[in-house]
């Protein structure tokens, strides 16, 4: 299809879709399945480490992935020569971070500067391969994308972007998460050993930004029969620097208030979240904040950081704290768990500012960048 005199075609990167599917991987795959649908696109290929993939749900299926390998064997110079060709002329996207060189009308998502801002939380073969990686994509991309507002600023800052060339789209909530009756519920919490309305929520990573120590620290000191009637539940696989944590985590749940599910399969999750009396959401550092978003979207009242993206996503619907004020903390739990005007208002808020989070507006916001550049 012919658009503004430009015929546009697109080439997605899709090495982010692995399963399980991390945010990043869950953004990579509602680009994928939808932008070909978009009767502005002529086009769509699918790009993944020097091969063009056939089909992207091979990648999700566990199934024999099929691809089409480039038909050149050549020295890397001319290689990227041929390269360079085969994609010229075409908006070239990047949901992860990285383009190769060779990128044309080159658009990355860059999701958050954790590996910049803090290197101390993140392995240091990851800081590395932002340091050549990353610098080298700036000097590629025609455009970058963030999740919010707050990292499209601090990328202006950081790295002396052009404001003009850098746009934030929030990111998209599945319709999946939705508030759910108890009967509803109880299929999925009652293989958790979960009762609907029974317990407080989180579903993070565990790795140290997430602040996950805070908030054991500070639900440990919350009155025993509050501990008693809403045991934490904890959702999420180990990240990096995170021993001491999981030390932590193996104490709580010996003192019988702490549930750690560890990785939940994504079907599960909705039904999690929507059981949750209360969903905490600690961490210091995001990108855009997608549990506090279906959190809100599941009509469960949240708690979480006054830092970085997350007072943006929430839009005044929660309550913030600092995470690292064990007492401040302790107190906002509390209060969160059983003040009734409070949490009755939470809902509501929450509910309405969770509706402007949806896929078909990311995906129709990022079509917008594709056909400005």
């Amino acid at each position: 299809m012919d658009v503004g005199g430009t015929s546009l075609k697109l080439i997605l990167a899709v090495d982010a879709l692995t399963p399980p599917l991390s945010g990043i991987g869950r953004y990579a795959w509602e680009l994928t399945s939808r932008m070909a649908q978009l009767p502005e696109i002529e086009q769509v290929r699918y790009y993944r480490n020097g091969q063009w993939i056939i089909e992207p749900t091979d990648l999700l299926a566990g199934s024999q992935i099929r691809f089409k390998k480039p038909l050149f064997k050549l020295p890397k110079w001319s290689a990227d020569w041929c390269w360079r060709q085969t994609c010229k002329g075409e908006v070239f996207h990047s949901p992860n971070y990285f383009l190769p060189n060779y990128a044309d009308k080159a658009v990355a998502t860059v999701h958050d500067l954790s590996v910049f801002k803090f290197p101390e939380t993140h392995p240091i073969e990851r800081i590395r391969q932002f340091e050549k990686l990353f610098h080298e994509t700036l000097q590629i991309a025609t455009h970058l994308l963030t999740d919010s507002e707050v990292t499209r600023q601090e990328v202006i800052q950081y790295f002396s972007w052009p404001a003009e060339r850098i746009t934030a789209v929030h990111l998209g909530v599945s319709p999946l998460f939705c508030p759910c009756t108890p009967d509803e519920l109880k299929p999925v919490l009652q293989n958790y050993g979960l009762k609907p309305g029974g317990y407080s929520l989180c579903v993070s990573t565990i790795e140290p930004r997430k602040r996950i120590d805070k908030l054991l620290a500070a639900y440990s000191r919350l009155p025993a029969k509050i501990l008693a009637q809403f045991p934490l539940v904890l959702v999420g696989g180990k990240g990096w620097q995170s021993e001491h944590i999981h030390a932590l985590i193996e104490s709580a749940q010996k003192a019988g208030w702490l549930h750690y599910l560890g990785y939940v399969p994504e079907a599960d999750l909705p039904a999690i979240y929507a059981g949750a009396h209360l969903f905490a959401y600690p961490s210091i550092y995001e990108g855009f904040g997608l549990p506090v978003a279906e959190a809100m979207a599941c009509g469960v009242p949240v708690i979480t950081s006054n830092q970085s993206t997350l007072p943006e996503v929430s839009a005044g619907a929660t309550m913030l704290v600092d995470p690292d004020n064990s007492d401040d903390f302790c107190s906002a739990l509390e209060i969160a768990l059983i003040d009734l005007s409070w949490r009755d208002s939470a809902v509501k808020k929450g509910l309405q500012v969770a509706k402007k989070y949806n896929w078909d507006t990311c995906v129709r916001n990022t079509l917008d960048v594709y056909l400005k550049i």
